[in-house]
């Protein structure tokens, strides 16, 4: 039985024919003015849609469109929102302000799951509402990027929790029909096609577009009947299935979101992977080149690598993806031959250890090894990051591994309640909202009067409570709970009450069981009729992880009894809708992961924009965001090699926290009934954090630290036919092949007795033997600073030495001077690196050889 389908579009009157563009463009998720809109049309159905205003535009009766067509009020809102909108996709933005000559750059941002609104469920948690806050703030800045992902026909999971706590996984369908994304087709009006080859089967994808303000954000899907139900399945679901379905998604990912943008006539100069999982896109940009151009696989590389962009998220071993290298065989091997590589060639560069056979194909080594500007999400990330992937550099001192770091942020105004938007817009003026490049807007906070934000958090705090016994009564009907505890969900939880937020994966590292690590301490801290506190806590675990599983199930069992029932909820199925009336309703955010595994995390950034405080382990964004005046800490920042011992420690840490300064700071009222110490805390954490922890900010280090050299290189490698890609090969083979007649061969000091004073200028001259290669492929180093207990280098100073000149055959003479401005002991080491003038990063190429 074949079924033919066609579409009924609504029929909306002239005067409100806007709303279907304002619906079909993801600037509404940002504008509270926009979602006011839909509201106003009808409440009920607003909720019942899922806030998707496309779907709700399909279901609002004629009759209501004939209504609001005459209500003149409701036209005037409309057109001023269509206006503003028009406005604001004209409006000349940062970059072109800045960069105007750079307007050429294109960058194609690359990552498996959007998290943009609660309408579009492309989304798990963190990784996707970070993405798709990079996509909004792009829009912001005029920055010209397009994103790539999969468009997921039943997405991430919904989270329901049977009567016993276990989490059970529901996967509703997603009609993209009735959501906001658009169909590519091509001038016959027929769906723009791709195809990609996975082993003997070609799979075939269709293109769908979704408009995040003037941001781009292409999906690939392969749902349709042009496929067999092999291929058809790919995009099913978010991180679903098994090893096998991963590579297809990420083969789709990336050879797919490559050959897509060629389809659509768009050609990026900067490529930024954000994770692994789009690895593969390194193949086909390389497959692209040596067939446009004629050059061999290493020659593309160069190309490839100088204008590829890599962000590392996750420290944490199941985040980096590997493949077993027979699963790679079955997709690739025929690739691979065509690029004229060998296969254990291809597979070397996915291994840490290339010698090593059995270590599995690694995603982030592959894209670590093929791109020359790598970044983690935080400082202390970056650093982690510089530890855990030395062994790619293994003569790299770890401090100088070319890993840097730019720390997250969030897009402020999707997170941003439109009670507290208001109060920005009396007090912070126009700039906050029409020039978020302009942090310096955040000083104004302090203009806002003290019982102005309490009330304000005030009114979102009785809303989160006001949801959270709502959603709380749902969960509860859902389960056939008796009608006594149903009607008990009314009264949960009381909206004058210290609120404490906990929302995260539950995984493992994110400890989320520390806070009841001491049952009968945690439920004296909740016991105090003087001073009420209630914790609502939200997560899911991911569908395989069991014991993720297991510490939703004990918290649920915790909670049951008093005094835990009446102040501790757990709500479902946490996304975006239940992380936006936490983050702006609680008064203290809680984080407890085991450092230094949590690589940044964004939800704390997003709480304290509300003007809610954080409580959290130094870990991630608060190592850089905490200060006695921002906020508490947990601990000092200590790393412990027994995990029972530091729980141990931890606890009593945070429940100290707790008890001495939170809540007393919290209760303290002055005659009118305001906590001054608290809001004065609120108002320094909205100024200084919100100010540095955006994605404008986050953007801009993007663009000028890695996007725009990027660009500024890649188009140098493809200039004259990758002339430069080509000599750049050539060189790398050269040193490659040479390296090994590399030596220092006399090093000499102007220290007679080993004693220097301060002042003193310390002139070491050097011999090196280069063999075939010239003093122009090098650089003579010396790393000199004080020595430690250990005779361990620490805070070296790097100085590069001068070139004298030749001393015989394949031997030159290189000097420095070194100014000794302190006493102490100290030492030096001498090192010799390759250099060339288009290479990135000081180890871009990993030899060194030390003297």
């Amino acid at each position: 039985m074949k079924i033919r389908s066609f579409y009924v579009t609504p029929t909306l009157p002239d005067e409100l024919k806007a709303l279907k563009d304002i619906a079909m463009n993801l600037w509404f998720s940002w504008n509270w003015e926009a979602v006011r809109l839909f509201i106003r049309i009808d409440a009920d159905l607003w909720e019942k849609v899922y806030q998707n205003p496309v779907a709700m535009l399909g279901q609002v009766p004629q009759s209501r469109y004939k209504q609001l067509a005459q209500d003149d009020s409701f036209v005037a809102n409309v057109e001023r929102v269509y206006r503003d909108m028009q406005e604001y996709m004209d409006q000349k933005k940062w970059f072109l302000r800045a960069y105007e000559d750079r307007k050429t750059m294109q960058v194609a941002y690359f990552s498996c799951e959007y998290g943009l609104d609660e309408g579009l469920p492309i989304y798990s948690g963190g990784l996707g509402v970070l993405s798709g806050d990079h996509l909004k703030s792009c829009s912001d800045l005029g920055i010209p990027l397009v994103g790539v992902g999969l468009l997921y026909r039943q997405g991430y999971f919904r989270q329901r929790l049977n009567s016993d706590g276990w989490q059970m996984e529901e996967y509703p369908e997603n009609d993209w029909y009735n959501m906001p994304v658009t169909l590519e087709t091509d001038e016959k009006g027929d769906p723009r096609l791709i195809t990609v080859e996975m082993g003997d089967h070609p799979v075939k994808a269709q293109i769908w577009r979704v408009q995040v303000g003037t941001t781009r954000l292409y999906l690939l899907d392969t749902n349709f009947d042009l496929n067999d139900p092999w291929a058809r399945e790919i995009t099913t679901q978010l991180y679903g299935g098994d090893r096998d379905m991963r590579l297809r998604q990420e083969l789709l990912l990336g050879i797919g979101g490559v050959r897509a943008l060629r389809a659509l006539g768009i050609a990026p100069t900067v490529f930024h992977l954000n994770e692994g999982h789009s690895a593969f896109l390194i193949l086909e940009r390389i497959r692209e080149i040596m067939k446009s151009q004629g050059i061999s696989f290493f020659e593309a590389r160069e190309a490839v690598r100088q204008s590829n962009v890599f962000t590392t998220h996750t420290p944490v071993p199941a985040g980096n993806e590997q493949f077993d290298s027979h699963l790679l065989k079955k997709y690739l091997e025929k690739s691979i031959r065509d690029l004229g590589i060998g296969w254990d060639q291809f597979l070397d560069f996915g291994r840490v250890n290339p010698r090593d056979e059995n270590e599995p194909f690694g995603m982030t080594v592959f894209a670590l090894r093929f791109a020359s500007f790598r970044n983690g999400v935080s400082e202390l990330h970056g650093q982690v990051s510089r530890a855990m992937w030395r062994g790619i550099w293994p003569s790299v001192p770890v401090n100088e591994i070319p890993i840097t770091h730019i720390t997250n942020g969030i897009h402020t105004r999707t997170w941003l309640s439109h009670d507290m938007e208001s109060l920005f817009e009396s007090y912070l003026g126009p700039r906050f909202s029409q020039k978020p490049w302009e942090f310096d807007v955040w000083e104004r906070i302090n203009q806002i009067p003290g019982i102005e934000l309490w009330r304000t958090h005030q009114r979102r705090r009785e809303r989160l409570v006001f949801f959270a016994r709502k959603r709380l009564r749902i969960q509860m009907q859902r389960r056939n709970a008796k009608q006594s505890e149903i009607a008990a969900a009314e009264e949960v939880l009381n909206p004058h009450a210290l609120t404490i937020g906990f929302a995260r994966r539950f995984a493992a590292y994110k400890r989320a069981l520390l806070l009841f690590h001491d049952m009968q301490r945690l439920a004296k801290l909740l016991s105090n009729p003087d001073r009420p506190i209630q914790i609502l806590i939200a997560g899911k675990a991911h569908p395989q992880d069991n014991p993720g599983k297991e510490i939703i199930k004990n918290i649920i069992h915790n909670i049951r009894e008093e005094p835990f029932r009446s102040r501790i909820v757990f709500l479902e199925d946490y996304d975006i809708n239940v992380a936006r009336y936490l983050v702006q309703g609680v008064d203290v955010w809680l984080n407890t992961p085991r450092r230094p595994l949590e690589a940044s995390g964004t939800s704390g950034m997003k709480v304290a924009a509300n003007g809610g405080l954080n409580v959290s382990i130094l870990d991630g964004w608060w190592c850089e965001g905490f200060s006695t005046d921002t906020g508490w800490a947990i601990g000092r920042g200590e790393e412990y090699k027994d995990p029972v011992y530091q729980d141990e420690v931890e606890s009593q840490a945070l429940y100290d926290c707790l008890e001495n300064e939170v809540i007393p700071t919290f209760f303290d009222r002055d005659s009118t009934g305001l906590p001054r110490e608290w809001v004065n805390k609120m108002k320094t954490s909205m100024r200084i954090l919100g100010a540095y922890f955006n994605t404008h900010r986050m953007l801009q280090e993007y663009t000028e630290k890695l996007y725009l050299p990027a660009h500024l290189v890649g188009q140098r490698m493809a200039m004259e036919s990758c002339k430069y890609a080509k000599a750049l090969a050539a060189w790398r083979k050269r040193i490659r092949d040479m390296w090994g007649q590399v030596s220092i061969q006399k090093v000499e000091s102007s220290i007679t007795n080993s004693v220097l004073h301060v002042n003193d200028v310390l002139t070491l001259n050097i011999e090196a033997s280069l063999g075939h290669l010239t003093p122009d492929d090098v650089v003579v180093e010396v790393l000199c600073g004080s020595l430690n207990s250990r005779g361990e280098l620490e805070n070296h100073v790097l100085y590069q030495t001068d070139f004298v000149g030749p001393v015989r055959d394949d031997v030159y003479s290189f000097k420095v001077d070194i100014h000794c401005h302190e006493s102490g002991r100290h030492g030096y080491v001498v090192r010799i690196r390759p250099f060339h003038p288009d290479l990135i990063r000081n180890f871009s190429i990993e030899y060194v050889t030390w003297g």
